[in-house]
């Protein structure tokens, strides 16, 4: 992707431009608790401390099995990664999954629709995601616990319904509007990336679900009072990903003194003026912004980046902030030589299971042992539940999978892209097929990496 070619910056605004600090995963999760208490009469004893917020438990990405009443991480290709299987806090065995599942794959009619959602599975895709599945894993391990009936199906919508009211009825973005630097993390870098786009020529826009009055408090806090005339398009109550899908709603111009929509028809969209609703075929109308020199940038996989890949032919960026975290950790001589040498195990096996003689079948158990010993190892460093995001054992995660086949770049911030030139070019890095890279490169390649680590 050349960057020379790009005209247009389209942004998202929350955890794209707004970053928000991990103390509102908590505030998420206990305001949901809270409602299924007060709202939905459930035992108030889910209330109690030693209920509460886990950061450490969930990761993006993982499905629920409506159904089952289970979370699970399924890789690229549908399989289920095991020991990634929870019923509420515990892992469901190996083969009580295998049982359920008739195996470990799960078909594509059980994973739902284009946007990860359908009658028996959901993906948990956006960050505001983890406290709900970590609310839905301790409300499943306390009704288990205190041997109270449950359907699986009404715990989730329960609990889908009530995150979703929270957000819908702006409780989340009053609270954080009270406490902004309690939520928000401030990142001056922010007006140095716009200043230079726009100070190259390009134009700038913000997309996004939230309203006017949350997103204009926010990038004051950001950028300043004056932030609305760096873009030259700002709507917002967009309901993504029905603005791409959906052509009915038309813009409304927002007046943002009065707080009130215009009654007058938009016929066009003015730097600085603040819009709402809308659909993606108006806003091609008035503005020509088509094809690939646009680059939109936004977190979720399916709101923001799949519609805008497939629909509309633009670039897409995706900010994925673990991003930090994983790569510290493969970065880690312990992590590097126990995947060198898991890699040398694997291969070792594949040629010892030939003989079939008692001694080299005892080795061979003893090196199908350690192999999952080291599987385990170089999951739990990423999460000790789930794993990395990004992998199961071997393959790509279907979260992987999905930011992939739509997003041309990613990214942890998009204050990243500072890094680069606004000419730069990035170009895709080429993916050996099995058949293209033989074991010694693989070894030799991680072992030059980790003694360089080493030394350095």
């Amino acid at each position: 992707m050349n960057l020379r070619e790009i005209d247009v910056y389209g942004f998202d605004y929350d955890y794209t431009i707004a970053v928000y600090r991990k103390n509102l995963n908590r505030l998420i999760y206990d305001l949901g608790r809270e409602m299924l208490v007060s709202h939905l009469k459930y035992p108030k004893d889910i209330i109690l401390p030693e209920h509460g917020y886990d950061p450490r438990f969930a990761v993006r990405g993982l499905h629920c099995d409506i159904e089952k009443g289970i979370l699970l991480k399924i890789d690229a290709f549908h399989n289920i990664q095991m020991g990634t299987v929870y019923r509420g806090l515990h892992p469901v065995p190996d083969d009580e999954v295998r049982e359920m599942y008739h195996g470990s794959h799960v078909d594509i009619e059980s994973l739902g629709g284009f946007y990860g959602v359908g009658p028996k599975m959901y993906q948990f895709m956006d960050l505001f995601a983890l406290p709900e599945m970590t609310l839905y894993a301790n409300v499943i391990e306390f009704f288990i616990k205190h041997d109270i009936p449950y359907d699986p199906e009404y715990v989730f919508f329960d609990i889908r319904n009530t995150i979703a009211s929270l957000h819908g009825s702006g409780v989340i973005h009053r609270a954080i509007e009270d406490n902004l630097d309690s939520y928000l993390i401030h990142q001056p870098e922010i007006l140095d990336l716009f200043k230079r786009l726009s100070g190259a020529g390009k134009k700038l826009f913000v997309i996004t679900n939230s309203g006017f009055h949350f997103v204009d408090k926010g990038m004051c806090s950001l950028i300043g009072p004056e932030w609305t005339g760096l873009f030259d398009v700002i709507i917002t109550n967009a309901r993504k990903p029905k603005f791409f899908s959906e052509s009915s709603r038309h813009f409304r111009q927002y007046d943002p003194t009065q707080g009130v929509k215009t009654w007058n028809k938009v016929e066009r969209l003015s730097k600085g003026c603040v819009y709402q609703e809308g659909n993606f075929k108006e806003l091609i109308k008035l503005t020509d912004w088509s094809g690939s020199r646009v680059l939109y940038v936004g977190d979720h996989v399916y709101t923001d980046l799949a519609d805008v890949s497939l629909k509309l032919g633009w670039r897409t960026g995706a900010i994925i902030p673990e991003l930090e975290d994983e790569i510290h950790t493969i970065n880690s001589a312990e992590f590097k030589r126990s995947i060198v040498w898991l890699t040398a195990l694997e291969v070792l096996i594949n040629e010892m299971q030939v003989y079939e003689d008692p001694e080299s079948q005892d080795v061979l158990s003893e090196w199908l042992a350690e192999r999952d010993n080291l599987r385990k190892l170089t999951k739990t460093v990423f999460n000790a539940q789930f794993g990395s995001i990004f992998r199961t054992y071997h393959n790509s995660s279907y979260f992987s999978r999905r930011f992939k086949r739509f997003a041309d770049i990613y990214m942890s911030s998009i204050v990243n892209l500072l890094k680069y030139s606004v000419n730069h070019t990035f170009y895709p890095c080429r993916s050996a097929l099995p058949h293209e890279l033989s074991f010694a490169d693989v070894v030799q390649r991680c072992s030059d990496k980790t003694h360089h680590s080493e030394q350095s």
